[in-house]
């Protein structure tokens, strides 16, 4: 491998490995902040208690998200000098914009709230945890705005002088078509991982307190079932809310990326109609032969044009124009123009299908616990496990489709991948540095995985009412919260 393949290697380790903790971070602070929220209102210690348990899950996963996410603006100075150079008026304005409004914003108002208790007012407390979710969808916001210029470039002019692509509407950034989609898309994908993880460890604690003998154990019973229930209904109606929006944007995409949706279905020559969509096929290796599939008839060109009569482009013919388009240019030069079949093709239906499989979870554990009742057969809990995990490897398995699908093309139309590598970078740095982030990576992960199973299998802390901030001695010290 060069240095070019082993940066893209580094680059996709640690993306997904960060992805890993963002939806939880956006979806887990909106319910903290409803259960806080709930027990503002309503007073009601359950909701106190389920604030405190998912609050303290939630912190442990802020802060390895917080830590992973540094290193990914590290690397586009390290291994990416000349993308940076390139798009640095354009990407790096939104990107700036994140860390110094919106991290600054969770982790100052996450602070607030983690030592907050009995010392600041109640209402404004709760509102602190609104603040944080608030600031991770900011956070999102601009950082999708980024990400939505390298598939779509808009706002820019290319300055031949200086070679670079300069910034001429932040507007049109922010508004790109492709962002504008894909926000909420992200978004409501984060709601069904949180709501995913609530349901999961709740479901897991409900078992647990049923077979509990203890009068003072089982009091913990109906908890449980109203943060699994509510768990399980957020799953459902962000799955519903994820595919609506995934429809919006596979149409856009089709209009400014073509060539994605042609991969998306390893469709090689172009459909004039009713273009099928296959759940399943059996090919070559590289994906050129088809062996076997089984196809829905029209519902590629319904995804693609919104019409089963939609004409869908092919991978030959855009092939073709691309090399006709782009090949006399040294920036866009490529040896092919063609994505990963095999990888964009499974990705984009394993991403499906475990979104599908995490609403079907949702609407079992509902029907499971209607009327007070508690699902006891074994599997159960091997489904309380599972359920969270499945929308989390939803959402990495759509950036892995965004980001193959968009190959060979670091900045879609303006910049191949090849040409943005750090020229003075050798192999040997590239691969130092990936060694020891993923091994540093994968210690993390061990420490996050332990201190979250062990807090999780805790469960609420007992109900104690927070003392209210005139009765507090002011001059006490801080302490945390748990």
């Amino acid at each position: 491998m060069d240095a070019l393949d082993l940066a893209r290697w580094q680059f996709a380790i640690t993306t997904v490995y960060h992805f890993l903790f963002v939806p939880i971070t956006i979806g887990l602070s909106a319910l903290v902040a409803v259960f806080h929220t709930a027990w503002v209102r309503k007073r009601n210690p359950e909701m106190l208690r389920l604030a405190k348990f998912y609050g303290k899950l939630f912190t442990i996963n802020f802060a390895l998200g917080l830590v992973t996410g540094i290193v990914q603006e590290f690397q586009f100075g390290m291994n990416w000098s000349d993308y940076s150079r390139f798009v640095g008026d354009i990407f790096g304005a939104p990107l700036a914009i994140e860390a110094l409004l919106a991290f600054f914003l969770e982790s100052t108002f996450l602070g607030l709230w983690i030592f907050g208790w009995g010392r600041i007012p109640e209402k404004l407390h709760a509102g602190c945890m609104w603040a944080v979710h608030i600031g991770t969808l900011l956070s999102a916001y601009f950082i999708l705005a980024a990400n939505s210029f390298m598939q779509n470039p808009v706002g820019y002019r290319y300055n031949p002088q200086s070679g670079r692509a300069e910034l001429t509407d932040f507007a049109a950034v922010l508004t790109n078509k492709v962002q504008l989609v894909t926000f909420p898309h992200v978004v409501f994908a984060a709601y069904m991982v949180g709501g995913a993880m609530v349901m999961g460890v709740g479901l897991w604690h409900l078992r647990r307190v049923n077979k509990a003998t203890e009068p003072a154990a089982r009091a913990d019973l109906g908890m449980y079932r109203k943060a699994t229930r509510l768990g399980a209904v957020v799953t459902l109606v962000a799955g519903l809310a994820v595919a609506v929006t995934g429809d919006v944007q596979g149409k856009i995409m089709t209009e400014v990326q073509p060539m994605k949706m042609a991969a998306a279905e390893a469709l090689y020559e172009s459909s004039d109609s009713n273009a099928p969509f296959s759940l399943f096929t059996v090919g070559s290796l590289d994906g050129s032969q088809e062996k076997f599939s089984v196809t829905v008839p029209g519902l590629l060109s319904f995804l693609a044009t919104g019409s089963f009569d939609g004409k869908v482009q092919g991978i030959n013919n855009l092939k073709a124009e691309y090399a006709q388009k782009y090949a006399d240019n040294p920036l866009t030069q490529s040896t092919t123009y063609v994505p990963n079949i095999p990888l964009s093709y499974w990705s984009f239906r394993l991403m499906m299908g475990v979104g599908f499989a995490a609403m079907a979870a949702a609407a079992a554990v509902l029907w499971a616990t209607r009327r007070d009742q508690v699902p006891t057969a074994r599997w159960w809990t091997w489904l309380a496990v599972a359920t969270p995990l499945l929308p989390v490897f939803g959402n990495s398995f759509g950036w892995i489709f965004t980001e193959i699908g968009r190959q060979p093309w670091i900045v879609f139309g303006l910049m191949a991948t090849h040409t943005g590598v750090s020229p003075s970078v050798s192999a040997g740095e590239v691969i130092t540095s990936m060694v020891v982030y993923t091994l540093l990576y994968g210690a993390l992960a061990v420490v996050e995985v332990k201190l979250f199973l062990h807090y999780m299998r805790a469960g609420a802390p007992p109900h104690e009412e927070p003392v209210v901030p005139s009765e507090k001695d002011e001059d006490a010290e801080l302490a945390f919260a748990y």
